[in-house]
C-alpha cells in the first residue's frame, strides 16, 4: 500500500469515501476483530448452553439461566464441531478429531478473552501504517501482524487441549467440562495466584503495555518480520495470561461467566499502569487456592 500514489479524483464522492476506507488499515482490522471477537462469543455461548443442558458442567454460576436458554441454532458443521467438544463421548477414547475440535474450542476461548486485550496493539500499528503510507512508504497490512499473535495462541491452545485430556483421563469420572478435582484444582489456582507476584509476569505486562515503542522501532516492510513481530506480541500476551488460563480447569471450561471475568480482567489488567490489579487477583485466587485445598481434605 502506498499514499501518494493513490488517486481518487475521478471517482464521485461515495466512491472516493469507500475507497478511502479501502486503503486505511485502521478501518478495516479493527472492525474484522471485533466481528471474529464476537463470533467467538456466540459459538461459545452456544457450546455453554448445550454443555450445561448435557449436564457435563456441574454446577456454574448462571447455570440454571443457562439451562432454560432454548439451543442456539448452528450450521451442521458447526454443530458437529460442538458435538466433538461437549458430547458424552469418553475422552479415554479421544480421538484425532476431539482433540482438534478442543484445540478450536480453546482457540475460540483465546479469540474471545484475549484477542481484545490486544486491540491498543493493532491500533497502534495501524496508526504508525497510516503515518507511513501517507509518506509514501510501503505497509504490511495489519492482518499480517494479527495473524502472527493469534499462531501463538493457536499453539498454547494445543498445550491446553492436551491438559484438558489429561485430566479428563487421570478422572475419568468427573463430569466433561466440570471443575477439576478439589486437590488438583487448589494447585492450579495456587500456580495462577504465584505467578500474579512474578518478575517475569510483570515484565509481560510492560511489553504489552508500550507497544508504540517496540512497533516503531521494529517497523519493517516485510511481512515475515511484521509476522515475527506478531508472534513476539503474542508471546508477551501468553506470558502474562496463560496462567489465568488455568483458572478454567478450576472452575470448569465451559464456564461462560469466569470467560467473561477472566477476559475483562485482562483488558484492565494491560490498561492499568502498576501491579495493583495483578497483586489483588493473586491474592484473592491464593486464599481461594488455600480455602479450597482445606476443604478437600
Amino acid at each position: 500500500m502506498t499514499g501518494q500514489s493513490d488517486d481518487f479524483s475521478h471517482l464521485d464522492r461515495v466512491g472516493r469515501t469507500i475507497a478511502g476506507v479501502g486503503t486505511r488499515p485502521f478501518f478495516l482490522v479493527l472492525p474484522a476483530i471485533a466481528g471474529a471477537v464476537l463470533l467467538a462469543w456466540l459459538l461459545l455461548a452456544a457450546m455453554a448452553v448445550r454443555n450445561v443442558q448435557a449436564g457435563s458442567a456441574g454446577p456454574v454460576p448462571g447455570g440454571g439461566l443457562l439451562q432454560d436458554l432454548p439451543a442456539i441454532p448452528l450450521p451442521d458443521f458447526l454443530a458437529r464441531f460442538v458435538a466433538l467438544c461437549v458430547g458424552p463421548a469418553p475422552f479415554q477414547a479421544a480421538s484425532a478429531r476431539q482433540f482438534s475440535a478442543l484445540i478450536l474450542m480453546w482457540c475460540l476461548m483465546a479469540v474471545a478473552t484475549m484477542l481484545p486485550s490486544a486491540a491498543p496493539m493493532v491500533r497502534t500499528y495501524c496508526e504508525i501504517a497510516d503515518t507511513a503510507r501517507f509518506k509514501g512508504k510501503p505497509v504490511v497490512h495489519p492482518s499480517i501482524l494479527v495473524a502472527g499473535y493469534l499462531a501463538v495462541w493457536l499453539a498454547a491452545s494445543a498445550v491446553f487441549a492436551a491438559l484438558t485430556l489429561g485430566l479428563q483421563m487421570a478422572d475419568p469420572d468427573r463430569q466433561t467440562f466440570g471443575p477439576a478435582n478439589g486437590i488438583v484444582a487448589a494447585f492450579l489456582l495456587a500456580v495462577a495466584g504465584l505467578y500474579q507476584f512474578s518478575g517475569l509476569k510483570e515484565a509481560c505486562l510492560k511489553k504489552c503495555r508500550r507497544p508504540f515503542s517496540i512497533l516503531f522501532a521494529r517497523w519493517s516492510d516485510k511481512p515475515w518480520r511484521i509476522f515475527r513481530l506478531g508472534l513476539e506480541q503474542g508471546i508477551w500476551c501468553l506470558g502474562c495470561c496463560w496462567a489465568l488460563m488455568l483458572v478454567m480447569f478450576a472452575v470448569g471450561i465451559m464456564n461462560l461467566f469466569w470467560m467473561v471475568l477472566l477476559g475483562l480482567f485482562a483488558i484492565l489488567e494491560k490498561q492499568v499502569n502498576g501491579r495493583l490489579p495483578s497483586r489483588i487477583a493473586g491474592a484473592i485466587l491464593l486464599v481461594w487456592s488455600g480455602a479450597l485445598l482445606l476443604v478437600s481434605l
